[in-house]
């Protein structure tokens, strides 16, 4: 075998130095004297470059020497390219970076209000693009400056210093605040009551960390203040509510083609259900782009180095934020398994106390209040990680008290579209569930309803049915009546709020705000409030303390699909998830209800009063929520005189068109004063 010359089939491999030596008979044939020379100046750079080596070799083998020298521009073009790669993408990025400058500054030159939208986006970007960079120029330097507070004494003392500020700010601010609105004080009351009645349920009394319930509540309330009382925050969460109802008005676009303009301007299920699926495609890309992950670990950080929290049930409640209860946990799954007990209950707590972003668009799409909703979701995060370290205190050796927190994964689509299909695809089920749920439960009501007012016709008893006197009635009108004017509702609401609340917990939210959004609309469209002894609406302070009240998945249906998804991920904890659930959901109906008493404690009209003598002085045709405060006004300044015209008193007082505005307003409303 040693002596067998090769085959004449196989390639023989080229030698590992370049050769550039040719006979020079063949020389004269192929090249001439000037032709020679430059080929020798073009091999001297070939060899200097290694680079360029394999293609000289590919070019000797198939085209040539004069072949390749003729294409040699273009490869050290290419060449070139390569070694510049990082600076071309750093001049293109530069580039756009000046092209988007100059257009940012064009469009708030022209039109501020315009383009406040493109402001806020950008400047959330710049900071978050900035933040990395600060961290690594001022960490070291915050935490040495912060080492003098590691000495057990100073922290102690300014601990109790913090503490003790906080107390007397509060009682400050409560003696201030509600000395010309006493009712608030009844909302203060609720948020005692609730805590009480959580401690007296605490699984370990001993044990509760004072800490996390303290800070937990602060948070809820500063919170609370910013959104509802400072004109900054108010504004800025109404703004976005706003431009949350714009961004889903874009469903219409997609189900106007689908279905058509007038099932969704005329159904229900074309109207919110595709609401649900557009969300979710929405979420599903911003949680592939990592901008999902990025909040929610803030926000877990914060609140964990306040509260005292473990990393992961501090990230799952943050998440809830953004996501449902059953996606929250997907967030921590590799550590399920070796959670305590009072992580997985804090886990369940925040998954019922809060909503998703997708059921968000839906609740909206009903006419509830966006910013309000908005806020009491964001506001239970911490209210859920506080109460739930008082009614379950953590009385065992957790493993994730590492201050480091826990990292999310991006989403494992492999490009945006991708991902947006794989969201929408994802809120078929969801919206499907949301349809089933409400077919079901409204058919069960209505059947119901049915069944005891046939009952009631057998004993001569008219109008028996489900809203007159059933079992779910019984418990919203007595039982939790006196719960819901703890929370600062007036008397007189209270009946229809407990409603409300009783729907939400032994039916679903869906229900209870889509009755709430219908006693909105009849105030807006100037329904009188009381018709033949029946209350036909709330008062917006009943409606803005009831969309936080029912903010939540707090239901008796919840704990099948909170079981159902956990035990999925652990099926071997099967029994410990059982045993905490249902403290669990109690645990988080009363953070929503705990967020209303905040909201009942901090709400305050906003905006001017009606001008009510100027415009009922105008020609109205139709009636709204204004001409029904302005004419009950009207009538209660009116007094009769027998058969001489009627008087009219305080802003009325003299007024040429006051007899006018009356009778337009006995066009509309039955009062004695018309008679």
């Amino acid at each position: 075998m040693a002596g067998k010359p090769p085959c004449p089939t196989q390639a023989v491999p080229p030698p590992l130095q370049l050769s550039f030596s040719f006979s020079p008979s063949l020389r004269s044939q192929r090249e001439s004297i000037p032709q020679v020379e430059e080929n020798r100046r073009w091999r001297k750079q070939v060899e200097e470059s290694p680079l360029l080596r394999p293609q000289w070799r590919l070019a000797q083998r198939t085209r040539g020497w004069s072949s390749w020298r003729s294409q040699w521009p273009f490869t050290k073009a290419r060449s070139f390219c390569k070694t510049h790669t990082s600076l071309f993408k750093k001049i293109l990025l530069g580039l756009l970076c000046f092209a988007y400058a100059a257009y940012f500054l064009a469009a708030c030159i022209l039109n501020f209000q315009r383009a406040l939208a493109l402001f806020v986006i950008t400047c959330l970007v710049i900071f978050a693009l900035v933040l990395p960079f600060l961290k690594n120029l001022l960490g070291k330097k915050l935490t040495r400056g912060l080492k003098p507070f590691e000495n057990s004494r100073l922290k102690l003392w300014m601990k109790w210093v913090f503490a003790g500020a906080s107390l007397v700010g509060l009682i400050l601010w409560l003696a201030l605040d509600t000395a010309q609105r006493p009712e608030q004080l009844i909302s203060f009351a609720g948020i005692c009551m609730f805590i009480l009645i959580l401690f007296a349920c605490s699984k370990h009394h001993s044990a509760v960390s004072w800490r996390a319930v303290f800070w937990g509540l602060g948070l809820q309330f500063v919170f609370g203040i910013l959104v509802i009382r400072t004109d900054l925050g108010y504004n800025a969460f109404k703004w976005l509510g706003e431009q949350v109802q714009i961004f889903l008005n874009y469903t219409v676009a997609g189900s106007s083609f689908v279905f058509g303009d007038m099932l969704v301007k005329d159904v229900f299920a074309f109207q919110a259900l595709p609401i649900i699926i557009f969300f979710g495609c929405v979420m599903s890309i911003l949680y592939y782009l990592g901008l999902v992950q990025w909040v929610v670990q803030k926000v877990a950080w914060f609140l964990q180095i306040t509260m005292g929290t473990t990393a992961t049930e501090t990230l799952a409640v943050a998440g809830n934020i953004f996501v449902g209860m059953t996606e929250a946990p997907l967030l921590i799954r590799p550590y399920l398994a070796d959670m305590t007990l009072s992580e997985i209950h804090a886990v369940m707590t925040g998954g019922f106390a809060t909503i998703s972003g997708t059921v968000l668009g839906a609740f909206i799409s009903f006419g509830v209040d966006a910013s309000s909703l908005i806020s009491a979701s964001v506001m239970a995060a911490p209210c859920a990680l506080a109460l739930s370290k008082l009614a379950y205190p953590e009385v065992e050796e957790s493993k994730f008290k590492s201050e480091e927190g826990v990292k999310l994964p991006r989403g494992k689509e492999r490009n945006v579209l991708e991902a947006a299909s794989n969201g929408a695809t994802d809120a078929i089920g969801l919206a499907a569930n949301v349809a089933a749920n409400l077919v079901a439960f409204l058919a069960v009501l209505a059947f119901i309803n049915a069944a005891l007012s046939w009952l009631g016709e057998l004993v001569d008893i008219q109008g028996l049915t489900f809203q007159a006197l059933s079992f779910t009635q019984v418990i919203c009108s007595y039982i939790l009546r006196p719960m819901v004017f703890m929370m600062g509702v007036e008397w007189t609401d209270c009946p229809m709020v407990a409603e409300l609340v009783g729907i939400k917990f032994f039916t679903n939210e869906f229900v209870a705000y889509q009755q709430l959004s219908q006693y909105k609309n009849k105030r807006l469209s100037g329904v009188e409030e009381w018709i033949e002894g029946e209350k036909q609406w709330i008062s917006v302070r009943a409606e803005i303390i009831t969309t936080f009240s029912l903010c939540g998945f707090a239901n008796l249906s919840s704990i099948g699909i909170t079981l159902g998804g956990l035990t999925s991920i652990v099926p071997h904890r099967k029994s410990d998830l059982s045993k905490v659930v249902v403290r669990a959901l109690f645990t988080g109906a009363c953070v929503s209800l705990i967020s209303a008493c905040v909201a009942g404690i901090l709400y305050v009209p906003r905006g001017a009063e009606a001008d009510c003598v100027s415009f009922l002085n105008t020609s109205f045709t139709n009636r709204t929520y204004e001409t029904y405060v302005c004419c009950r006004g009207l009538f209660q300044s009116t007094s009769l005189n027998g058969t001489n015209p009627p008087s009219f008193s305080g802003p009325w007082e003299d007024k040429e068109f006051s007899a006018m505005a009356l009778s337009n307003c006995c066009g509309f409303y039955n009062n004695t004063i018309c008679a």
